[in-house]
């Protein structure tokens, strides 16, 4: 017998948010694979900046042509740990009472499954969590995402969820529904095969402005602050037929023109994917727009892939380089070096591209991290023709980097998701403290200012 099931994407705690493309891609595959299962899927998003109760009572968030803008915002209290943060503390998304009345609505809910991001966003987790209870005690509550698989055990502790799924769900959730229910699994994709899976339950969200593309899992390189390899053990990827295929199915039936690719690896060994997907999508006449917030790879980056990118209506260009430091480089993964930078550039600008648009993130606050490394990575990013975006550092349990990180933190980071936040720069040391990270943003904005004159 079929099951109500009901996603929940909870709220964003925190100093500062902003939706650059955000959905909940995993949740909303689960949901869909569900569906496949015969399942009747609901879904309650907390973050919806479309949602009529609030925007019956109160100013409507400003969103962008592209699908990006702003969340609903209410100053809340701030948790104890964080009070030496001179910063509002906010609550992203619609407010608690609404979602009290949309869970009123769900009274014949047979299974809860509510999603995490940032480790350090747990508090909107369990609030949502708590609340849940206080309306629906006898349902079952599935805890998965980031924070529930960077910090496991915390979420077992604190959140108050009834099962905690770490790492990706689709196996995991089938098999948890089996054994609660006694259900039988009608489908269950090969998991090796990335285009087994059904497009995710998009339909459900309130206003589709954009689209999130996965076109892979995992990543070819290891660098030592980053949380992929937690996540997806091997590197696999779509085909990109059948990626080209789900671009024109949202474009067809629902409008869709913004599409964001959230891939760590999008531009790796291009002939195999990108360029046949950006070839197909021009064979069949679709005139969209991609964005890439994540950080792209410029190691592939030459004057043909530039032109195709432009060409083919890459509007959101960012790339990960994260220093001009070669012996971190180094130390990171050696993902990039400085060379790859200026030819890249050079092959952007080729294309089209000016210097506003090539975005270069700049990892700044690593652990031992001097003020000195960072501004000479703005300069050079600067002199190569590109603009600097400043990229906190936020620790991550488990990877690499995580042992350093805990040892030079001032924060016990370790025990404490709340200072895994990058506003707090959680290993701020005497050289590069929050201060100077204050004059290089300043630095930043007047320069950002002369770029749009």
């Amino acid at each position: 017998m079929s099951k109500n099931i009901l996603l929940i994407n909870p709220w964003i705690y925190d100093f500062a948010a902003y939706d650059f493309w955000l959905k909940p891609l995993g949740l909303l595959y689960l949901g869909s694979l569900l569906r496949r299962n015969n399942h009747h899927i609901q879904f309650i998003d907390c973050l919806d900046p479309y949602h009529p109760a609030m925007q019956s009572i109160g100013k409507i968030p400003q969103r962008h042509a592209y699908g990006d803008g702003k969340f609903f915002r209410q100053v809340i209290e701030k948790p104890e740990k964080l009070k030496m943060i001179p910063r509002n503390f906010c609550r992203y998304g619609i407010s608690p009472d609404i979602f009290r009345r949309e869970l009123n609505c769900q009274q014949n809910t047979d299974v809860i499954l509510i999603t995490s991001l940032m480790t350090y966003w747990y508090p909107g987790v369990t609030e949502c969590i708590k609340i849940i209870k206080e309306i629906l005690p006898h349902v079952p509550i599935v805890l998965g995402g980031k924070y529930a698989t960077l910090c496991y055990n915390h979420a077992v502790k604190h959140s108050g969820a009834d099962y905690i799924i770490s790492g990706n769900g689709e196996r995991q959730i089938l098999q948890l529904l089996s054994d609660l229910f006694n259900e039988q699994i009608t489908y269950e994709p090969d998991m090796d095969n990335l285009d087994a899976l059904p497009y995710p339950a998009f339909d459900l969200v309130r206003q589709l402005e954009q689209i999130p593309l996965a076109t892979s899992r995992g990543c070819p390189f290891n660098c030592s602050y980053c949380a992929s390899h937690l996540f997806n053990d091997k590197f696999c990827r779509r085909d990109p037929m059948k990626v080209v295929d789900e671009i024109e199915y949202w474009y067809n039936n629902f409008g869709v023109r913004n599409f964001t690719f959230y891939d760590d690896a999008l531009l790796v060994n291009p002939s195999d994917t990108i360029v046949p997907l950006l070839q197909g999508v021009k064979k069949r006449n679709l005139a969209c727009n991609f964005h890439c917030p994540n950080g792209l790879h410029l190691r592939e980056i030459t004057k043909e892939i530039s032109q195709l990118l432009y060409n083919s209506g890459f509007r959101t260009i960012r790339f990960g380089f994260e220093t001009s430091d070669i012996s971190r480089q180094i130390e990171t993964g050696g993902k990039v070096k400085n060379q790859e930078l200026k030819s890249a550039v050079a092959a952007l600008k080729s294309a089209g591209y000016s210097t506003d648009d090539i975005g270069i993130y700049l990892l700044c606050g690593l652990p031992g991290q001097k003020a000195a490394e960072v501004r000479e990575s703005i300069d050079f990013v600067r002199k190569c023709g590109a603009k600097p975006i400043l990229a906190e550092y936020s620790p991550i349990p488990g990877t690499k980097m995580w042992g350093q990180a805990v040892a030079l933190s001032p924060f016990d980071i370790q025990d404490e998701p709340l200072y895994h936040n990058n506003s707090l720069l959680p290993c701020r040391n005497n050289d590069f403290s929050p201060a100077v990270y204050e004059d290089f943003k300043k630095s930043l904005r007047t320069a950002a200012q002369g770029y749009l004159r």
